[in-house]
């Protein structure tokens, strides 16, 4: 049997629904919206309806916090839910699943959540279609029906044999391009004709699923493509920014640095030059090319203590990089999560973001920008 239950933050302590409200007026211009409430949704199966009812103010909820019901009126209200795309990690859910074995010491319940979106005011059928889109990242996440399921485990079809690729080797570069567009490939042109002259030398044409792997991992995140991007040619409108590249030129040559010119090493060159010439003798070094570690003596209490200072550099948006699938934390995310990982303390993070005004509403933005 699968039991449900509705957690909503008290008004005013629903700042996540505040949050949403400001940016559907602001960004969206969606002026005519009154009030949107947000309320989480938990599904349990393989449970006890006595312990589902003792998870639901000791799991699913905090009583000071939260208000629980087993239903919700949508009366007057547009309600819509989002869920994971199967095979995502859902993290609200698996953390309640675990809290509530702990609590029963007997077999994990399986656990499904939604966000149940609830929209009042003077809207029309697209500046509905508009919030949902703003809410729903079709990476990651799909809407979700409102009824409650008889079960919540989902049987997958193991295929039983492999979609093969047909004509891919043969295709020519306008098939190619096309053959990108079809299947959304975050590969560019070169890319493909690269993995087809691999396969012709193969004789045979891809799997789909070799074609999806090679282009989750060919991804930005996972490559570096744009940091690793080999730059021949550079022509500056700044006198400024003209002089910075010659001098990285130079000192490029100080150093007999024979690996391709990329944004790459323009952003790690500097360290390296500071430590040929002796200025990082307490640098400890490593093959890894964004982070580094520093040995310092900091006083504490009046007594002098070896300490080590991490330093850690990220590149990506986030948390928006969608390949692989989901995001990653990369950027900010990424630079405060490996320190913590090396058992230190992290006491001050920076990001430094190339981008257009941020308060700029979003059909003024990229299409397709997440």
């Amino acid at each position: 049997m699968v039991y449900r239950v509705f957690v909503e933050k008290k008004k005013e302590l629903a700042n996540e629904a505040k949050a949403l409200y400001s940016d559907v007026v602001n960004f969206l211009g969606i002026k005519g919206l009154s009030e949107i409430r947000i309320i989480n949704r938990y599904d349990a199966e393989n449970i006890t309806e006595e312990l589902f009812n003792y998870a639901k103010s000791t799991v699913f909820s905090e009583p000071q916090l939260d208000i629980v019901t087993s239903s919700i009126d949508t009366d007057g209200y547009v309600s819509f839910a989002v869920e994971f795309l199967p095979g995502q990690y859902d993290q609200r859910a698996d953390s309640a699943s675990q809290c509530i074995q702990i609590i029963s010491q007997g077999e994990r319940p399986l656990i499904r959540t939604a966000k149940v979106y609830l929209i009042k005011g003077n809207l029309t059928d697209n500046d509905i279609v508009n919030i949902k889109k703003y809410v729903i990242n079709p990476v990651e996440s799909r809407e979700a029906s409102l009824e409650l399921p008889e079960t919540l485990k989902i049987n997958y079809d193991i295929p039983e044999d492999i979609k093969i690729l047909d004509g891919f080797i043969k295709l020519d570069e306008n098939g190619l391009k096309d053959f990108i567009k079809q299947f959304g490939l975050a590969m560019d042109i070169d890319d493909i004709k690269f993995c087809q002259n691999y396969f012709k030398s193969e004789n045979r044409n891809p799997t789909f699923t070799e074609i999806r792997v090679i282009d989750t991992y060919w991804s930005d995140h996972c490559r570096h493509t744009t940091f690793l991007t080999t730059i021949d040619s550079v022509e500056f409108e700044d006198d400024l920014l003209k002089k910075a590249y010659f001098e990285y030129i130079e000192t490029r040559k100080q150093l007999n640095r024979t690996k391709p010119v990329c944004l790459m090493d323009i952003a790690t060159l500097a360290v390296k030059h500071l430590r040929k010439n002796g200025e990082l003798d307490k640098l400890d070094e490593s093959e890894e090319i964004n982070a580094c570690t520093v040995k310092i003596t900091v006083e504490v209490d009046g007594e002098k203590q070896p300490w080590l200072l991490l330093f850690k550099n990220e590149t990506h948006n986030h948390p928006t990089e969608i390949e692989p699938f989901g995001g990653a934390a990369t950027c900010i995310g990424g630079a405060i999560r490996d320190p913590l990982s090396g058992r230190s303390y992290v006491y001050a993070a920076m990001r430094v973001t190339g981008a257009g005004d941020p308060t700029v509403s979003v059909d003024k933005t990229l299409e397709g920008k997440l």
